[in-house]
């Protein structure tokens, strides 16, 4: 890289830790990186640090962790960076920080803008079938992924991608187009454009309470769910009282007369189950805190009937 950057980073996932892995390979300086709080995770509800404070401590770089970022304003303008770098950080910059840097506040988004602003762009572009998505890399304003567009790259979204394999490719593609396009940002060689005002969508949060499997809907919607949901908040289903997890799926042969829900055909390796429009193979299943299994073992110790019925999953069946 020509320029010398200072520049301070910001961001919490894998995803982001992907970028920063990137930058710490770059001449760039990297002054601080701000990622979220510890928080508590798992049955134990321990304190869990996020992905970048992990990758931050073996590099010794210095870290802060604010609960908001409206203290954080005095102590940025005396870092006095010449550009802020967010990717996946899950607080919003107040407007007196998107002021401090003269390069401005960057950040990389999992879409392709303005195509799903907003926190769950990998999810809902997998839930809508979209054919294609990618990564845009935006000058930040106070909007919601709002900011005039700097650059994309777009990958196919394929029939077999779930949550975690897309989230990954994009990771990746995301951290190269950072470091490509950082040294044209230094010298002011990049040109950026603003938001088309169409096509304009939101992708709203993913919540545990949307992973319950409706059997009434079709198909092809239950299937991509599932691997939108997959591996969190993880698609779930009720039998007899008990949480089931569907981790993977396949469209099965046409539909039957059996009500939604009613598994239509068992056998070796088949979990076949009536939906509202199709039928849908279950491929592979997972009992809570228990290893997921492929559908012929699972079958194996815990067998279910043709005829039997599967019901919203019990601990969301009023959600």
């Amino acid at each position: 890289m020509p320029v010398s950057l200072r520049a301070v980073f910001a961001g919490t996932p894998r995803f982001a830790a992907v970028s920063l892995q990137a930058l710490l390979n770059s001449p760039i300086d990297i002054m601080t990186v701000y990622t979220q709080p510890d928080r508590p995770a798992g049955r134990g509800r321990t304190l869990r640090q996020s992905p970048v404070k992990t990758m931050v401590a073996e590099e010794g770089l210095p870290i802060r962790q604010p609960q908001a970022l409206a203290d954080e304003v005095d102590h940025l303008t005396a870092l006095s960076p010449d550009i802020l770098i967010v990717v996946a950080y899950g607080l919003i910059l107040p407007k007196e920080i998107l002021k401090i840097p003269p390069l401005g506040c960057i950040n990389v988004h999992a879409s392709l803008l303005p195509r799903w602003r907003g926190a769950a762009p990998i999810q809902r572009a997998i839930e809508a079938g979209d054919r294609e998505t990618g990564i845009t890399v935006m000058q930040m304003n106070e909007g919601l992924d709002t900011g005039a567009i700097l650059s994309q790259v777009s990958t196919p979204v394929f029939d077999t991608d779930t949550a975690a394999s897309l989230d990954d490719r994009l990771a990746h593609l995301g951290a190269t187009e950072l470091a490509r396009i950082l040294p044209d940002i230094a010298q002011g060689n990049c040109q950026s454009r603003p938001q088309p005002s169409e096509a304009t969508c939101m992708a709203r949060k993913v919540s545990r309470a949307e992973s319950s499997l409706d059997w009434r809907l079709p198909a092809a919607i239950l299937e991509r769910r599932i691997r939108a949901f997959n591996p969190w908040p993880l698609a779930r289903t009720g039998l007899g009282g008990e949480t089931l997890l569907v981790l993977k799926a396949g469209l099965g042969s046409d539909q039957t007369t059996a009500l939604p829900g009613t598994v239509v055909q068992t056998g070796r390796n088949l979990l076949r189950v009536q939906t509202g429009e199709g039928t849908l193979d279950l491929l592979e299943i997972q009992v809570p805190g228990r290893k997921p299994l492929a559908v012929n073992a699972f079958l194996n110790g815990h067998p279910i009937r043709t005829g039997q019925r599967f019901d919203p999953d019990p601990a969301h069946a009023d959600s």
